[in-house]
């Protein structure tokens, strides 16, 4: 850990306040009401402490909640959901089963673990249950089930070290009690199987916020990275979005294409989140959000949570791993998709063009942006760990966020916007659609005839 941050943290643990949000915690959030951000966008403040202690004060106050990580799939793809042996204390060595090569597996270390997590200042967390987009929507709606299962499980072999909670007062207090606070997330619509009961049964079963698609259409909603069937939502969509909302389940626009985007906002009558997202005109990709859908943000009152996945952060990276797969594709081709010539050649091609590194700064360009354009009320953090290969240079792993904010801090972000950033926008958003959820209870849920 940073040494200078490592110091200003013991301080600040010792004299910091209670949360804001603790203290308010009996003011009622207003349901969809664009939050206030100043007229003119995000302004730096003059640096007079340092950048470490700055950082070290907000993550004391205020834990990181982050919005994305994939440690369930990187159980089923190297233990096969096999768990019972499995040291989520330190996963520096995770290896696998000796089968394990499956979705999301990039090499014998993960991302995440109990250790890394504390040092990162994680203090809630929300899982993804994802399963892959290539399965059916029968056989998605089992993998999802399975992967509820298999993050309910690892939460309940730490109950000392985290909690699976449902609620923004639930993550509250067991955030006070320095426990992560677990939330799950599904990440595609696929996870329904295109069904409105399997949608209210899953967050029954405490999922709290759906990704509309993951990198396939589905048969309601157009992902980012799939050609377009539907302009966006389907009316069948703009449903599901409704009933999410009337359930208080956060519709997540991560992954999804700029028309599902504005459709999705079109409908949404409280704070949608991005989960793992950046921003587009700080780097083009696709998975990245455009600025006229930022705007409409704002006055949603969602938030974007910054995604730490190097071809997402910077556009070197982005147009390095395009020519890594047009040479890919070469290869394949003029060797007849021989795997043993195709990886020599791949890693000849690497050896004379070295991958970009990826930095802290640039993951803070997204926030920098974002503060600008709509306001730091809007910002959270998702970084994607265990669903990537790996993070930036000094971001690694999850033990990384609080050098995030020290260079957030050295760029002017108040201690209070670091706060912001770090937890309490998320804790508004959940809060807001928890209100709203509770004033339409006695609304009835919107029902389709099931196949016969």
């Amino acid at each position: 850990m940073n040494r200078p941050f490592a110091a200003a943290l013991a301080a600040a643990l010792l004299c910091s306040p209670a949360p804001l949000w603790a203290q308010d915690a009996a003011a009622p959030a207003p349901v969809a009401a664009p939050v206030p951000t100043p007229p003119v966008g995000w302004q730096p403040h003059e640096l007079t402490t340092p950048p470490e202690e700055i950082a070290a004060a907000a993550l004391a106050a205020a834990p990181v909640w982050d919005g994305h990580n994939d440690v369930p799939i990187q159980l089923r793809g190297r233990f096969h959901n096999l768990i019972n042996s499995f040291d989520f204390t330190d996963t520096t060595h995770a290896g696998n089963d000796g089968k394990g090569t499956g979705d999301h597996v990039f090499g014998p270390s993960m991302h995440t673990d109990l250790a890394r997590l504390a040092r990162g200042h994680v203090g809630a967390q929300f899982w993804s249950v994802y399963v892959s987009a290539e399965q059916t929507e029968p056989e998605a709606v089992r993998a999802t089930l399975e992967q509820i299962d298999v993050l309910k499980r690892l939460v309940a072999r730490y109950p000392n070290r985290m909690k699976l909670v449902q609620s923004a007062d639930d993550v509250q207090a067991t955030m006070a009690e320095g426990r992560v606070a677990s939330l799950m997330g599904m990440e595609g619509g696929h996870s329904i199987g295109s069904s409105l009961g399997t949608l209210r049964q899953m967050y029954a079963l405490g999922v709290r916020y759906m990704t509309l698609t993951h990198t396939r259409n589905n048969p309601w909603a157009d992902s980012a990275t799939d050609k377009a069937e539907h302009d966006g939502l389907t009316d069948f969509g703009k449903d599901v979005v409704r009933e999410m909302n009337r359930i208080g389940m956060l519709v997540d626009l991560s992954h999804v294409s700029e028309a599902t985007m504005l459709d999705a906002l079109d409908v949404a009558k409280v704070p949608v989140i991005f989960s793992h997202s950046g921003a587009r005109s700080v780097n083009p990709h696709v998975r990245n959000v455009p600025d006229n859908v930022l705007d409409r943000l704002k006055a949603n009152g969602g938030i974007v949570m910054a995604i730490t996945l190097p071809a997402f952060v910077s556009e070197a990276r982005r147009q390095w791993g395009a020519r890594l797969a047009g040479e890919e594709a070469r290869l394949k081709t003029l060797s007849n998709e021989d795997k043993a010539q195709v990886d020599a050649g791949l890693e000849e091609w690497k050896r004379s063009n070295p991958e970009p590194v990826v930095t802290i700064g640039e993951v803070a360009d997204h926030i920098e942006h974002i503060a600008r354009r709509i306001g730091v009320e809007h910002i959270g953090i998702g970084g994607d760990y265990d669903g990537m290969p790996k993070g930036p240079e000094g971001m690694e792993d999850v033990s990384g966020y609080p050098e995030l904010f020290i260079e957030l801090a050295r760029r002017g972000f108040s201690q209070g916007e670091l706060e912001l950033i770090a937890s309490r926008n998320m804790m508004r958003v959940l809060r807001a659609a928890e209100d709203y959820a509770h004033a339409h209870s006695a609304d009835p849920p919107i029902e389709y005839p099931v196949p016969d």
